[in-house]
């Protein structure tokens, strides 16, 4: 792609490193960008400034936060007993668009991958033992993606957890293997949530 401008084209080539976003919807965006007020672009520049330099995870369940503490975790009227095991931020607003979780959640960082080079000392794995030994917890609910990696750190969730006081069931499988949560519908996804079923079942 043959560029008028070095600042434009540099401009292009950050936009196209996103996901998803080739050389051609790059130029759109920054030709976008271009044609708005000064002011805006400033703000949208300052917006992902801020997202960088002070977004926060938080202590306790590893989500992303403005506080040290999140708004889930911080809520008097959810269940802290009841925590929901996910894979990224994604999956939190995926089920929390479902309406139908009143726990609190807990953010691994990512699933078990050998091929990739992700192992359990590579996710938030202990401090979720650390939650079920300080916390009166009643329930946990793995719920990752019907994947390879799922079912692997799913059954290594399970065998950490089991000797545990609580406890532990997965998601219905409404949902095909190979499916992602952030990309299920709220209602599918809802239902899998509610109609949870005891790990061992899940497996027998």
């Amino acid at each position: 792609m043959n560029f008028s401008s070095k600042l434009l084209e540099n401009a292009v080539n950050e936009f196209s490193r996103l996901p998803g976003i080739g050389q051609k919807t790059a130029l759109r965006l920054v030709l976008h960008l271009l044609n708005q007020p000064a002011d805006d672009v400033t703000k949208f520049s300052d917006a992902l400034t801020k997202l960088k330099s002070e977004i926060c995870y938080c202590a306790v369940c590893h989500n992303i936060a403005d506080e040290a503490i999140c708004e889930i975790c911080n809520a008097p009227k959810r269940d802290k007993g009841l925590i929901c095991v996910v894979e990224d931020t994604r999956d939190v607003m995926a089920i929390e668009n479902t309406n139908q979780f009143n726990g609190v959640y807990h953010v691994l960082g990512g699933l078990i991958s050998p091929m990739d080079g992700v192992g359990p000392s590579d996710l938030s794995i202990d401090s979720l033992i650390s939650r079920l030994r300080e916390n009166d917890v009643h329930e946990i609910i793995l719920a990752l993606s019907a994947t390879m990696e799922g079912d692997t750190t799913i059954f290594y969730l399970y065998k950490k957890l089991k000797d545990f006081n609580v406890q532990i069931s997965t998601i219905a499988r409404g949902i095909s293997f190979g499916g992602e949560l952030e990309y299920v519908d709220e209602v599918t996804l809802g239902r899998s949530i509610v109609t949870r079923v005891p790990y061992e079942r899940s497996i027998a």
